[in-house]
């Protein structure tokens, strides 16, 4: 037993109707009570009602409140990673204390104190995987004493925990009651992804983008860890890689850190998705083998030369060379490693931006093309070498969509079975999800024209005379690729399955955000992230429409404001996206006339 002092109170969000028991069904009756006191120190302000990712269905008629008991408690079954986060949520809901922006319309009861919160799961082992059923159900009498929570799942209860913690604010801490709840996600995967090599984050930086990830109801770290820049993984199998190819020893992953990441994201109900992209992007990879590195460490775009015939798409050359043996008994080892290190189903093996100068900057790669080989041969031949060992592991091979949209260099659909591979697409917007899914594969949709957080912040290249334009002219996309600054209301109102058949709906899996990062690192990372992320984590979770099928970003802008406003005082850096007078003033930040 753990105690908590009653002064104070954390809080997350949770609301759904009472659940409800098929007959048979199998429920564990062994249950953890978790008391927690909490510290006067820990105390901050109160808060109002706003439940961010907005539940499927939630009904609260009679706009009540009741006072949470000073000795409140949870009670679950015991599961490692359901305790462990119900230990977590207990905290928050008796320490937080969150104050609102805005006041809550909520009438305060005289009736008794909420004492319980009654955790029931249907399945205790099914394990964090692509599908994993997340609904949840959520019902807080207006009666006091239990409330309750029925989730098929330990990670639907995470969720129904996340929903109840935001229902909770004020000092002393109140809840919202007569609330019914019943929640699920339109998608399965809604994801983050993260670029450590172009910077380094530390495991921390990490750790609070997963937990960060885990309040937003997000369930997949992208984990982009590897790139011509830098490689700062450590595998057992091949140390010199990380030795040599890591901007230093203190910036690189150890197994240790990568179990500690992975644990951490299990308890969050986040799971863990490596990508050390191949066979381009691998220019920090010859540090430890020049043998099997094609234009390494050369300049990315020579003077004199064509868009066309560079090297690289940035700084930082370097593509595995396909022909040589060396290249394969590599990879066999990394491959290994890192299937060990996580644990997911899905294994990313990148294949974006093949480079044709610099396949034809290698002798032995002029040799094959003079003797009538092509550009495409040689990567179906990577292909051919790689994907079959990644399906003996017994996993599922993500690639970028490159590995056959592209226009020069690509494989053909025979050497990419359907049942075995999914394509995440980046380019050209909905045109290449519908080119995907129209082939037949599933797809993760990360269009960098709606989902990239890192544009329309410049270009990173120097001595660059574009930015050098006289005053009055177009000063074009300001240096970044894919300017502009894509706004939380753009991220929202994509639907990542437009102009899709139904049957075609069906083969998008979700969404992911990216974070590519050659201008960001940890002093930028949370601000870069959120509250963006929280936009697209919503139109995954519930959807970006209302009832009546109307777009919903209006609604979603005070609520997105209280969001914002919790997830700071919970240690988020989220950069704010209205002045506080707005939210003051409610309706008076709006506009009134349709855009032209």
């Amino acid at each position: 037993m753990i105690r908590f002092d009653p002064e104070t109170n954390m809080d997350e969000q949770s609301d759904g109707p009472a659940p409800k028991w098929s007959k048979g069904s199998p429920i564990s009756i062994t249950f953890i009570t978790v008391f927690l006191v909490c510290s006067p120190i820990l105390s901050v302000e109160c808060t109002a009602i706003s439940v961010w990712p907005k539940p499927r269905e939630f009904s609260w008629p009679t706009q009540q409140a009741a006072l949470l008991s000073p000795s409140f408690t949870i009670e679950s079954p015991h599961h490692q990673c359901l305790s462990t986060s119900v230990k977590r949520y207990l905290h928050l809901i008796l320490c937080e204390n969150f104050h609102p922006l805005s006041n809550p319309h909520a009438n305060l009861t005289n009736g008794p104190t909420l004492q319980t919160l009654v955790v029931l799961v249907n399945d205790l082992v099914a394990p964090l995987s692509h599908g994993v059923n997340e609904s949840y159900s959520l019902s807080i009498p207006t009666s006091g004493g239990k409330a309750s929570l029925f989730a098929e799942t330990v990670w639907g209860a995470m969720r129904g925990l996340e929903t109840f913690s935001q229902l909770v604010w004020g000092k002393p801490s109140r809840v919202a009651v007569g609330v019914e709840v019943r929640d699920w996600p339109i998608f399965s995967y809604r994801g983050i992804l993260l670029d450590t090599s172009r910077n380094y984050y530390k495991v921390e930086d990490i750790l609070r983008t997963i937990g960060a990830m885990s309040a937003n109801k997000l369930n997949v770290f992208h984990w982009h860890i590897t790139d011509s820049q830098s490689f700062p993984l450590l595998l057992p199998s091949e140390p010199d890689l990380a030795a040599k190819g890591a901007y230093g020893s203190d910036m690189q992953y150890s197994p240790a850190d990568v179990r500690r990441i992975v644990e951490f994201g299990l308890e969050h109900g986040v799971r863990v998705l490596p990508e050390l992209d191949m066979p381009g992007h691998t220019g920090s990879w010859a540090e430890a083998y020049p043998e099997i590195v094609s234009c390494a460490n050369m300049f990315w775009w020579p003077a004199g030369s064509e868009w066309a015939d560079r090297l690289a798409s940035e700084p930082g050359t370097g593509q595995l060379n396909p022909l040589n043996p060396k290249t394969y008994q590599v990879l066999k080892n990394i491959i290994r490693d890192v299937a060990t290190l996580f644990p997911d189903q899905f294994y990313h093996a990148g294949s974006d931006e093949i480079i044709p100068g610099c396949w034809k900057a290698d002798p032995t790669i002029q040799a094959f093309l003079l003797s009538g080989g092509t550009l495409s041969q040689l990567l179906e031949t990577f292909v051919n070498s790689t994907l079959p060992y990644i399906l003996s592991l017994n996993r599922t091979a993500v690639y970028w969509e490159d590995v056959l949209l592209d226009p020069i260099i690509k494989v053909d659909k025979s050497l990419l079975p359907t049942e075995h591979t999914i394509l995440q697409t980046w380019y050209n917007g909905p045109n290449n999800t519908k080119r995907i899914v129209s082939s037949g594969y599933r797809a993760i949709v990360s269009s960098s024209d709606f989902y990239y957080l890192d544009c329309g912040h410049g270009g990173f290249v120097g001595n660059d005379s574009q930015y050098d334009q006289p005053p009055g002219s177009n000063q074009g996309n300001g240096g970044s690729w894919c300017a502009p600054f894509k706004t939380w209301q753009t991220i929202y109102n994509y639907d990542i399955t437009y102009g899709l058949t139904e049957e075609e709906t069906t083969l998008v899996l979700g969404g992911e955000v990216a974070l590519w990062s050659e201008q960001a690192d940890p002093t930028v990372l949370d601000a870069r992230i959120w509250p963006r992320a929280s936009a697209m984590a919503e139109s995954m979770w519930s959807g970006n429409r209302d009832k009546n099928g109307m777009k919903r970003y209006a609604e979603a802008t005070d609520r997105l404001n209280e969001w914002r406003s919790r997830m700071v005082s919970r240690g988020i850096g989220a950069e704010p996206i209205q002045p506080l007078w707005c939210i003051r003033n409610p309706g008076m930040c709006n506009t009134v006339h349709p855009s032209v």
